[in-house]
């Protein structure tokens, strides 16, 4: 246990996730409250809003990724993180002062969901790489695996107190409580010891700085492969707003209680994968495909249950899935990459993962409102086959992965080192 939670013997990491783990559960409240107003408040059960909501805010990612990344690598991310978190701090206020007047409208919910996009889409890869700041490259896949156990526990804690809040005093208050939580980040970066911050690999300005992180990416099959992954994964995998939602009100008829429920459930299950990750050295490339694989099958079993009881064991499953597939993918990327080029690599898997959300979610929308919630879990489904056809095609071309029957067995065979990851082979 002490390996596993070896990253928080640093005082500046340990004050950090303090205050992130405050953050993450007012996070996680907005956006089942966010979910929760349009889909049964400004709309009818209207899937297809969601993923519009959801396409506005995770859009800015691949819109932004030239300068996102470009911030992460060149600028302080304490001061930028500062800035951010402000900004998201007044967004939140603002919505939830609309909200408990009664004023709002859906497109007004549009217009925040695309202006914290925008804002996000700055502080995301300056948060991811900021925890390099804060630890030794030893500890840097600890930390990251950490990092994804504070975010996940506040998924699996802020969704019960919001549908809690919800039934008891309303939707806006929901965003005002996430508004006041960013005071706990404000409060740990001024209490960081700056003396102590590992920030020794600033990259220098260059006139190709901006798109410098794509051909870094390009000459790398190796993160080529992963990033795909990633691709496939996040675009129709990861719409966990509208599979839980139209599963929790179309299919089980659940209230704002029971569907908070639900989405703590799957929080459980990827707090559980996290701190699988945190145990382990480094990540890998099968490791990845047995994640996606496994993704796959629960979301298959979750499409076919019979009850809300089952649904949300197999949304265990599938959270211990996809934190171990979205948690190892982060750690290997940094870990694989320069510290100069840190900040623009994870930009690019930052947009992939959370800026794929605008092509997938209006498709998982429309498949659920067109043919039924439990169709759109398909879809997910069969991304995550995809994802492993993907990992499976590089280890067999640039790792010589055989397989083959022994004694009735399947037996898995590769060599490690066929070439170099950086000779750029396509």
């Amino acid at each position: 246990m002490r390996g596993m939670f070896r990253s928080l013997r640093g005082y500046n990491y340990r004050v950090w996730a303090i205050g992130a783990l405050v953050s993450n559960v007012g996070t996680w409240m907005q956006r089942i409250g966010q979910d929760w107003l349009v889909l049964t408040q400004l709309t009818h059960h209207n899937a297809s809003a969601v993923g519009v909501v959801m396409a506005l805010q995770f859009g800015p990612q691949v819109l932004l990724l030239p300068l996102t990344g470009y911030a992460a690598d060149h600028f302080n991310r304490r001061r930028l993180l500062f800035t951010t978190q402000a900004l998201m701090g007044v967004l939140a206020l603002g919505l939830g002062v609309l909200t408990v007047t009664g004023l709002v409208k859906l497109w007004e919910v549009y217009a925040f969901a695309l202006a914290l996009g925008c804002v996000t889409a700055f502080d995301s890869p300056a948060r991811q790489t900021f925890i390099s700041e804060l630890v030794t490259e030893e500890d840097l896949s600890n930390a990251v695996a950490l990092n994804s156990t504070s975010f996940n526990a506040g998924r699996m804690i802020g969704p019960a107190v919001a549908g809690l809040l919800i039934a008891v005093i309303g939707t806006g208050w929901v965003f005002v409580f996430n508004a006041v939580s960013f005071g706990a980040v404000f409060g740990s970066l001024g209490l960081l010891r700056r003396e102590e911050l590992h920030d020794k690999h600033w990259a220098r300005h260059t006139r190709s700085s901006l798109t410098e992180g794509f051909r870094y990416v390009w000459r790398r099959p190796d993160l080529r492969a992963v990033l795909l992954m990633l691709f496939l994964f996040g675009t129709f995998g990861l719409n966990f707003a509208i599979f839980i939602s139209t599963m929790a009100v179309s299919v089980f008829h659940a209230d704002a209680g029971r569907y908070g429920l639900l989405s703590s459930s799957l929080a459980v299950g990827t707090v559980a994968g996290a701190l699988l990750a945190a145990r382990r050295a480094t990540p890998s490339i099968p490791l990845l495909i047995i994640a996606a694989a496994w993704f796959g099958i629960g979301l298959t079993l979750a499409a076919i249950s019979p009850n809300a009881w089952l649904f949300a064991a197999m949304l265990l499953l599938i959270g211990v899935s996809a934190q171990t597939f979205t948690t190892s993918t982060n750690s290997l990327v940094q870990l694989s990459t320069e510290p100069a080029m840190r900040g623009r690599v994870v930009a690019i898997l930052l947009a992939i993962a959370l800026g794929g959300t605008p092509l997938g979610a209006p498709v998982v929308g429309w498949v659920a409102d067109t043919f039924g919630a439990r169709w759109s879990l398909g879809v997910g489904a069969a991304a995550g086959l995809a994802a492993v056809l993907v990992g499976v095609r590089y280890l067999v071309r640039y790792h010589a992965l055989q397989v083959r029957f022994d004694a009735g067995r399947l037996r898995f065979s590769m060599e490690r080192h066929v070439s170099s990851p950086l000779q750029g082979e396509g």
